[in-house]
């Protein structure tokens, strides 16, 4: 058993001087050589994203304006505060006074506050209301039920 413990280590550090001499004249070669150019360095980005050594032509180049550049869009909840949404209420505490909207475009649920609803509103019903940025998120108000 011992004899083949040597003799492994022996084959790993015969490995590991192979692998240093074939690095020194890698390096060797590359110092023989000299630094390649910048040129041969550059990489180019077609229009399709894909890493390329040849420059774009400069006659298909397309102009772009600084305007219509967006760097971020609007939250959708930014978008839709000023139109009426339709929803089913999911819940709703009456002892509370509180309780959930679900929204019908999306899977969002949003929470109201009996102040921002009509006094007979209850699980189920089908109502129309409008966003309001709250102190938690986004908050269901000028709820109206609907048939």
């Amino acid at each position: 058993m011992a004899k083949s413990n040597s003799y492994r280590k022996k084959e790993v550090e015969k490995s590991k001087m192979q692998k240093r001499k074939e690095k020194q004249l890698k390096r060797e070669e590359r110092k023989k050589n000299g630094p390649s150019s910048f040129e041969d360095m550059i990489a180019y980005v077609d229009e399709f994203g894909v890493i390329t050594d040849t420059p774009p032509e400069p006659s298909e180049k397309e102009e772009i304006k600084l305007e219509d550049i967006e760097i971020s869009t609007p939250k959708k909840e930014e978008l839709d505060e000023d139109q009426d949404l339709t929803g089913r209420v999911d819940f709703f505490n009456d002892a509370k006074g509180f309780g959930f909207i679900k929204d019908q475009a999306s899977v969002n649920t949003y929470f109201f506050h009996i102040s921002n609803a009509p006094e007979d509103i209850k699980e189920n019903n089908k109502v129309t209301f409008e966003l309001e940025q709250g102190p938690r998120g986004m908050n269901a108000v000028n709820i109206k039920i609907i048939g």
